[in-house]
């Protein structure tokens, strides 16, 4: 029997809807739905992800049942084992370590796209451990906590026919997202509003400017507080919107005095002209976006600084709450994902011992509680699992040393660390020590391979999708699973569910299914699943200008802060260890004079990293197993400006070597246009072909740039913990040697290719 059903892809986080052909319970073909969001066909032409679904469904390399290790960890022998006696196993294991070392003792990573979050921090909390940890602390969480804290809850760009202008700062929507909103940027491009790309890499997103500036990097919060600066010295400030809702104006008019265009171009290496140019537009439009990204969201002591530079610059411009500008978002109707994660159920003492505290004091319960007294006035609440999560390398202390206390137990979901966590070398050796680790995830990667048990996800069109931003707007997106899961995988949902029940948990989870669960999310709402599936969506339109909306008093309501008002001086921050003036911190510097005098002995040089930027089709580190992905982009690469390679002497397709004083990594070099002072890594990078366990662990060794990186706590920024990814220094040097990936055909060829575009 031939049936026709309505599903969704998750390959990234934009869940674009589709019909699935179904026969005999096998999805057969799939063709995209122009019925429901976020059907557009430009989007699904650039995409070269969505058709790999069906290969995905039934790959030879897919995990399909729970796996137990068999002798030595990191060995790869598995036996095949039930659902029962896996959760039995897993839940005795867990008990034991609890009661010989309190409920602390277990830690969890969460990744994605292919998760749902709060089914795991439900979990987490009901266990009684706070020790979670995420991708928060670099995506996402330091915009959200800078935007809450300036102008007292989340904000959204609106970008619309109201705009005038546009910046793109830190991010490439080309690569990254390939959305609806990329389409949007490509048809600014194409008009007369201004566009503005802010990234040291000359991206595709770049070439649809009308103006790219490329400031060095990690020197972002310089450039933001010199636009502001020209903004202000030419009076393009919006003086009404400053006069009644922004707190500090003179304190910051007066702080930005010195970032003058001269003063910003030499501290960023940009142009004075360019600053200005970029400035005027800025300030002169009646509505002007910003989109900032991971660029900015990576770098380390300057991620807080920076965010909350653009937050002024937003600020004074009159920008915010505007249509055509941004949106101070709305909770949702729905459920809100705060809500599901249960943290109030989980003890005040647990709360207190989460590895967190005291050494990010924004980042942690404490600090969460006193920004939520200031959000509430306005009935707002951040959801609270993601914005506490742990400190890497505070939970990879405790379970080092076992200070302040032994965390002996890890579970891992859609998520590969030894591949996606600063510092390989120390995540692998602190992992290889524990008691018990559990991946749930598609493959044996080469964290699975180190497992106790490996537990098989069902994926994208085998499970219900709701995409909900956080639980802090009014949106939600997905749809239903096609067809049951294949073999014996399971959602994350029922994975932690079942692990709950056989944990005592059962009073926490009175859903059966992801689907019933979810039913009861939209019933606040007034929206049954059946209607959301239709749909696609969620969908209420925030309102603007909701500051002036009348309290109980009558009185404008104002924003959601300490004084009422946009704190362009922060009034909050210092209780935090923050200034309440941003202001520029200097990059890592993780390369000693040795290390740069060797490199450059032999002909090498000292530059900045960047290791952060996204390459399509792959995500992260996922993906590197579909051979038609390799063919298009086979090879780990380095990228460098083309007067930074003749001075190296260095051509597209030499080996290169990448290194720090935490270790080496080699790649494949390709030159591009980009800033002469900085080389651009290749992130994520291993061999789903070869054997995932010892010695090689699929590669990760070879190629993985975050054996150069870290994550310690006093490194990183110091309210919420933010480690750098991006503006770390390293040296970079050819090697005679080739790489293993080059003995791929595809490698080979694509190679020759770029020697001979070289010539």
């Amino acid at each position: 029997m031939r049936e026709v059903r309505k599903t969704n892809c998750h390959f990234c986080g934009y869940l674009c809807a589709f019909h699935a052909t179904v026969e005999d319970g096998r999805v057969v073909d799939l063709e995209p739905d122009p019925s429901r969001y976020p059907y557009d066909p430009k989007v699904l032409a650039g995409c070269r992800r969505w058709k790999m679904n069906l290969d995905v469904l039934d790959g030879d390399d897919r995990v399909n049942y729970p796996l137990r290790r068999v002798g030595e960890r990191g060995a790869n022998n598995w036996e095949r084992v039930s659902w029962d006696e896996a959760l039995d196993d897993i839940a005795q294991r867990l008990s034991q370590l609890r009661d010989r070392y309190g409920s602390e003792t277990l830690a969890s990573m969460i990744g994605g796209p292919h998760a749902s979050f709060w089914p795991l921090h439900r979990f987490m909390n009901m266990f009684g451990s706070p020790n979670n940890m995420g991708i928060g602390q670099i995506c996402w969480n330091p915009r959200i906590w800078m935007d809450a804290l300036t102008f007292g809850w989340t904000i959204e760009a609106d970008i619309n026919d109201d705009t005038e202008c546009v910046f793109i700062w830190g991010t490439n929507p080309a690569e990254s997202d390939n959305s609806l909103w990329w389409q949007s940027i490509r048809r600014i491009g194409k008009s007369d509003t201004p566009l503005v790309v802010i990234d040291p890499r000359y991206t595709k997103t770049a070439s649809c400017a009308d103006l790219w500036i490329a400031p060095k990097t990690g020197t972002d919060c310089a450039l933001a507080l010199g636009f502001a600066n020209v903004i202000i010295a030419e009076g393009l400030y919006d003086r009404d919107f400053v006069e009644q809702w922004c707190h500090g104006f003179d304190e910051f008019a007066a702080h930005v005095a010195r970032y003058t265009p001269e003063y910003v171009a030499e501290f960023c290496g940009v142009s004075a002209d360019d600053v200005r140019t970029a400035a005027r537009w800025f300030g002169r439009a009646q509505a002007a976006a910003l989109v900032s990204g991971r660029g900015i969201d990576q770098s380390g002591r300057n991620v807080a600084p920076t965010h909350r530079a653009i937050c002024c610059l937003r600020a004074i411009t009159g920008n915010v709450d505007k249509p055509g500008a941004c949106i101070i978002t709305e909770m949702s109707d729905f459920t809100t994902e705060v809500e599901l994660e249960m943290t109030d159920e989980m003890a005040p003492e647990h709360k207190a011992r989460c590895l967190n505290t005291p050494f990010t004091p924004l980042q942690c319960y404490e600090g969460y509680a006193k920004v939520q007294k200031v959000t509430e006035r306005l009935g707002c609440r951040l959801p609270t699992r993601y914005m506490t999560s742990a400190h890497p390398d505070l939970v990879l202390r405790a379970m080092e040393t076992g200070e302040p206390y032994p965390v002996r137990a890890l579970i891992v979901n859609a998520t590969n660390p030894l591949l996606t966590y600063a510092d390989t070398h120390r995540v692998f050796n602190a992992l290889m020590g524990l008691d018990l680790i559990v991946v749930i995830d598609y493959y044996l990667t080469p964290t699975a391979s180190i497992a106790d048990f490996v537990l098989p996800c069902a994926g994208a069109i085998e499970r219900p999708l709701f995409q909900q931003h956080g639980g802090v707007a009014n949106i939600a997106y997905g749809g239903p699973a096609a067809v049951e899961p294949y073999y014996e995988r399971r959602s994350d949902y029922d994975i932690f569910r079942a692990l709950g029940i056989h944990l005592g948990q059962a009073e926490a989870w009175p859903h059966e299914t992801f689907k019933d669960a979810l039913e009861d999310v939209l019933a606040r709402a007034g929206m049954t699943w059946e209607e959301y599936c239709e749909r696609g969506m969620y969908f209420r339109p925030p309102v603007p200008f909701k500051y002036l909306y009348p309290d109980e008093t009558g009185n404008p309501r104002g924003f959601a802060t300490t004084t009422g008002k946009i704190e362009l001086a922060s009034e909050i921050l210092p209780d935090f260890g923050g200034q309440r003036l941003p202001e520029p911190a200097p990059c890592l510097s993780l390369c000693s004079d040795e290390l740069i005098a060797r490199a450059e002995a032999c002909g090498g040089a000292h530059l900045a990293m960047v290791t952060g930027a996204r390459k399509q089709p792959y995500n992260a580190s996922m993906y590197f197993n579909n051979p038609k992905f390799r063919k298009s982009s086979p090879h780990p690469a380095v990228e460098i400006s083309p007067a930074t390679a003749q001075r190296l002497g260095l051509r597209a397709g030499d080996t290169v070597e990448v290194a720090t004083d935490k270790g080496s990594a080699r790649f494949v070099l390709e030159v591009r246009t980009m800033r002469d002072d900085m080389v651009n890594v290749d992130y994520g990078w291993w061999h789903p072909e070869w054997t995932p366990g010892a010695p090689d662990f699929g590669g990760m060794w070879e190629s993985n740039v975050n054996c150069l990186t870290t994550c310690s706590v006093a490194t990183g920024e110091p309210m919420i913990g933010t480690w750098w990814y991006n503006a770390i220094d390293c040296v970079i040097r050819k090697v005679d040697e080739t790489l293993s990936w080059q003995d791929d055909p595809y490698v080979k060829e694509r190679t020759d290719a770029d020697k001979d575009d070289a010539r």
